[in-house]
Formats: C-alpha cells, structure tokens, sequence
C-alpha cells in the first residue's frame, strides 16, 4: 500500500490529551486549533512543563474556536468561553519568549485541582510560539517499530504516517490539499516515556534514543516541517514526494 496517514492529532491545550482527528485545515501558520491555550506556572512565570506535570496528559481538552471544553479525571469538568482579563504576560517556553494573554475561566480552577498547584490559563499570542519546533510534526510507523512502539500519540506528532523512515530536510511532501517542507528533526524530552492513559512513566524510550548516534546535546525523533500550501487533510490519505 502506498504511504498515506494513519493518525491526524493535536491539542487546543498545551500539553493536554493529544486528541486524534478525522482531519485536520492547516494554514500558513501550521494546524488550525492546535495549541491555542497554555497554562501558565505561576511560581516560575513560564509556560507550564509537561515533562514536570505528567497529569496534564490526562486532561481531554476541546475547543470549536469559541468555546473551551476542559475534562479531567478526578477533578470535574467545565465548557465556556475564557474571557480576556486584560492582562499580558511574557513568558518563558524553553528559553524563549511566549506572548501570552491572560484568560478568566473556571478552567484554570479545575485543572489546578487536579494537578494540585496554581495555574493560570493563558491564550497564545501567535500560534506557534508554544511549539518547540516548526508547527506540522510527523513521525514514521518505521521509526515506531524501531522503538517496539505502538502508540503514536505519545509523540504528539501532527502527522503519523506509513513509512519505513523519516523524509530528509528539505523534502516537500503533499499531505492531501497542504503542501509542507520538511525542517529537520525533533528534539524529544522525557514526555516520551509517558503513558497517554494514566499519566504514569511506562517506557524507556529516550534511553533507547540515547544510545542511539545522535546530534551532541539532542535527542531527536521524527521530523518537523513548515507550511507551504494550506489546505484540508484527511487521515488515510496518500503522502507523497513533491519532485524539485
């Protein structure tokens, strides 16, 4: 069968549930509706850390571009518009900085409970700045299998796609009516290791990556790639090479 994408995903909230879709629009700017909202660590003044909140990834999370829907497991749930309170904040997201716009909502009150620390809800100022990389993501089921790897969704990859391996920087692939450029690799954190259904530490697959030749100070998997023809993408559909 010829390459096509087995898994569409993302999250309205930073590091929430990474949510599969039947598709998905993407604009210049990458996935309409991913990573709109974040969560802000009070005592730090950053954009809060997954990797130091494991729990966030139990957190279902849905937006329809008005109105948030915030689940968790333990701590109830709430739907409502977030209302601006005015406030700004220039936050810190892995050394650089995130402009962001303080929201006033019961989400935050409901998350905090069930990670049980102070948080305040915050609306991205430009999508993308609380993405590591370039905003499309896209791992391989090959590079997978190399992880003895099942669930894709723990990379939170935009993408998933049936290849033996990862397309080369520069590469220009048609994913239905987009066009994206691949970048390069992606770094990973420990998030990796981390079970989407219980939150809890399950694999060890940034040992594996790190016994692995990589870039010094990097542990990369998957690549990441830039928008460079908007359009609608359906999961199942074919990917293929766009020639030079």
């Amino acid at each position: 069968m010829a390459v096509h994408i087995t898994r569409i995903g993302l999250t309205p909230l930073k590091g929430a549930r990474h949510a599969a879709l039947t598709q998905v629009q993407l604009d210049r700017r990458g996935p309409v509706g991913d990573r709109v909202f974040c969560l802000v660590d009070v005592d730090r003044a950053r954009v809060l850390r997954t990797v130091e909140h494991p729990r966030m990834v139990l957190v279902d999370a849905r937006w329809d571009g008005s109105s948030l829907a915030v689940c968790t497991p333990d701590a109830g749930s709430v739907t409502g518009a977030p209302e601006p309170t005015g406030e700004t904040l220039v936050s810190d997201y892995w050394g650089r900085d995130a402009r962001l716009e303080i929201m006033d909502s019961p989400h935050a009150e409901v998350i905090a409970r069930h990670l049980g620390r102070e948080v305040r809800l915050a609306r991205v100022g430009r999508p993308g700045e609380v993405v590591y990389g370039a905003p499309v993501s896209i791992v391989t089921t090959g590079a997978l299998a190399t992880l003895g790897e099942q669930d894709s969704s723990r990379f939170r990859a935009t993408f998933t796609i049936s290849a033996d391996h990862d397309p080369e920087p520069g590469t220009v692939l048609a994913l239905g009516d987009a066009v994206v450029r691949v970048r390069g690799a992606v770094p990973r954190c420990r998030v990796i290791d981390i079970a989407p259904a219980s939150g809890l530490l399950d694999r060890t697959h940034l040992r594996t990556l790190a016994d692995q030749a990589h870039p010094s100070g990097e542990l990369p998997f998957g690549v990441d790639a830039e928008v460079i023809v908007p359009g609608l993408v359906r999961s199942g559909q074919p990917v293929s090479v766009v020639p030079s």
